[in-house]
């Protein structure tokens, strides 16, 4: 084995894992309309949906400490003629539904 080669091979290993790091960390937010989409589509697996929300501005949220930028937003639906309201809260970088609450 030549150590030359072993040592170049290290160094562009680093530098492309810490730049694969970097990218990452520096994600761009989803855009809230996409974040929605992805909640309504997971509630849509238990019945139809009436209605839907969701605030434009992310917020900071935590969670088991955690640290998380998030979307609010929430979803109705009509089941045995009565109202239920649900509440989720979305990772704003990936869309994915952190947490959901019913709350009537």
């Amino acid at each position: 084995m030549n150590w030359k080669s072993f040592f170049i091979g290290l160094g562009a290993g680093l530098v492309c894992g810490y730049a694969a790091r970097e990218a990452l960390a520096h994600r761009p937010l989803m855009n809230p309309d996409q974040a929605l989409a992805k909640a309504k589509e997971l509630f849509k697996q238990n019945g139809p949906i009436s209605g839907s929300w969701i605030y434009m501005k992310p917020e900071k949220y935590e969670k088991q400490g955690l640290t998380y930028t998030v979307y609010k937003g929430g979803i109705s639906r009509m089941q045995n003629g009565h109202l239920d309201q649900y509440e989720f809260i979305a990772d704003a970088k990936t869309g994915c539904v952190i947490d959901a609450v019913k709350i009537s």
